[in-house]
């Protein structure tokens, strides 16, 4: 029988049940994250079995608090690490063309030459948006995909982003990126993709420790605990790894956004990139988004003591956020326009002394000593599928292991195919299966329509979310499935409407 996408509470709890029954699986991962789901579809699609435990919900840590980018890794030629770019190319080049070309657009970016850019950084960008230009054309993404750099005027500058500060701007340089869609929906299709190869998705189960055959855990739905037989084990718990594996050290990272309404900046269509006074390789980007909010970020700061599930952005950021973007703007921006906010942690290895934005943004696979657990920490986003392959290869040098190569590289994820007639917002979210989503409303077209004034989603997301998503929780659904908890005013509006779509879920505490 050929394993479905699908992952809903019925599959959930039959899978939890037979590996908590003593079911071996070739491998054991520890995190729902990007990397995590990475490491699963990995090794399911090469023929090892595999389990994915996540305490608490897939994409519920840094894999929602990125900048929604897919990125040519522009700032890792500024430091010289020129295979750290292309890496950073390669692997955005089979986001956008093989595996998930639906969450991913061209995105244009705007560097307004002004005072902040005097001669030496002008020349020294351009140089660096020239050889990501040749990154780009190597790795496979043709100019269609996404356009080659350009200088443009003030005038064209300011109809791509309407608040781009005139005065003092003397022209401006262009630039195209990647943007995706949704860091948790990617998520999701990475998990739902390694489920149809046979993969156990098991959310809402803890590991508590390690061992040489496998883990701990417990199901945090009903406090259960068991053992998970595994031949192998890998970490891919982010910045919480070290908490589980000895001897990762990690210097964690807080990068922090604001979330602004995108026509109080006139509706741009452009991000808008400022350089950070003082600092080689560091800028702040106002991000357009398809959902009327512009991101602004993000920080980098050293982060001391213990990591939160959910990490907020305080005073400080959000003032340092508003000061260094307004810099560019012809409006200037307050506290009263930030009408959301979110922070994440970056997994970064020790390295030397100083500011972390000066450490590499390379991964690593670390041994455990004691228990023969691997451990992936470190990297970014854009370069997940690598870092799962990395990890893999591992496991598969190890004495007695057989599978199949990696196929990551084409596989393409679960919404990649034909486009359908669908809503473009729909089309953008969920692919090939917006037209499933649409039937989800099966007779009702009240779940076809807004949850609440102001918010995009229907109920019919919501259905579709529970039947196919693993979505447990109506915290679930509104904070990652449709990330209408980014904004709270949003949240509040649609919660009624909400439980109304999906009443099995009203009462759920997870």
């Amino acid at each position: 029988m050929i394993p479905s996408s699908s992952l809903n509470a019925a599959r959930r709890t039959a899978e939890l049940e037979r590996v908590a029954d003593g079911e071996t699986v070739d491998v054991v991962v520890v995190g729902g994250g990007v990397t995590g789901a990475g490491v699963a579809l990995d090794c399911a699609s090469r023929g090892l079995s595999v389990a994915l435990l996540e305490r608490r919900d897939l994409a519920h840590g840094t894999s929602r608090w990125s900048s929604k980018l897919v990125h040519g890794g522009l700032r890792y030629l500024e430091s010289g690490d020129v295979e750290l770019a292309w890496e950073s190319a390669r692997e955005r080049a089979i986001l956008m063309r093989r595996t998930a070309p639906h969450l991913i657009h061209a995105l244009p970016f705007v560097i307004g030459l002004d005072e902040s850019m005097d001669a030496r950084k002008a020349a020294r960008t351009r140089a660096g948006l020239r050889i990501g230009d040749a990154l780009r054309a190597a790795s496979g993404l043709r100019v269609r995909d996404l356009p080659a750099s350009r200088s443009i005027s003030s005038h064209e500058a300011r109809r791509l982003a309407p608040a781009l500060r005139s005065h003092g701007l003397r022209g401006s340089l262009l630039n195209w990126d990647g943007q995706l869609e949704d860091d948790a929906r990617l998520v999701v299709a990475i998990a739902r993709t390694a489920a149809a190869h046979g993969a156990r998705i098991l959310t809402y189960t803890q590991v508590d420790s390690l061992r040489s055959d496998g883990v701990e855990a417990h199901d945090v739905r009903t406090g259960e605990r068991f053992g998970v037989r595994a031949r192998h084990v890998v970490v891919a718990a982010g910045v919480w790894s070290g908490a589980l594996s000895a001897g990762v050290e990690l210097r964690p990272s807080k990068g922090s956004h604001i979330l602004v309404n995108s026509e109080r900046l006139g509706d741009p269509r452009a991000a808008v990139t400022v350089p950070v006074p003082e600092e080689r390789s560091r800028w702040v980007f106002s991000i357009p988004r398809g959902d009327g909010l512009v991101a602004i970020g993000l920080t980098d700061a050293a982060f001391q003591g213990p990591i939160p599930d959910e990490p907020r952005v305080d005073a400080a950021e959000e003032a340092e956020l508003l000061g260094l973007a307004s810099r560019a703007l012809d409006v200037p921006l307050t506290p009263d326009d930030v009408v959301g906010a979110y922070a994440g942690f970056r997994p970064l290895l020790a390295g030397r002394e100083g500011a972390t934005a000066d450490l590499s943004r390379r991964h690593a696979v670390l041994e455990d000593p004691e228990t023969g657990a691997l451990t992936v920490v470190g990297g970014k986003l854009t370069t997940y599928r690598k870092m799962a392959e990395d990890v893999v290869d591992r496991v598969l040098a190890r004495p007695g292991v057989v599978a199949r190569p990696c196929v990551t590289a084409r596989l393409a994820l679960v919404g990649t195919g034909p486009e359908v007639d669908a809503p473009a917002r729909l089309a953008r979210r969920y692919g090939s299966e917006a037209g499933a989503v649409i039937a989800m409303a099966d007779g009702r077209p009240e779940l076809l329509e807004p949850l609440a004034s102001g918010v995009g989603v229907c109920g019919a997301e919501l259905r579709w979310a529970v039947a196919h998503e693993l979505a447990l929780s109506l915290d679930d659904l509104l904070e990652r499935r449709t990330r209408l908890g980014l904004v709270p005013a949003r949240k509040a509006a649609a919660l009624d409407a909400a439980r109304e779509a999906v009443p099995e879920l009203a009462g759920v505490a997870v």
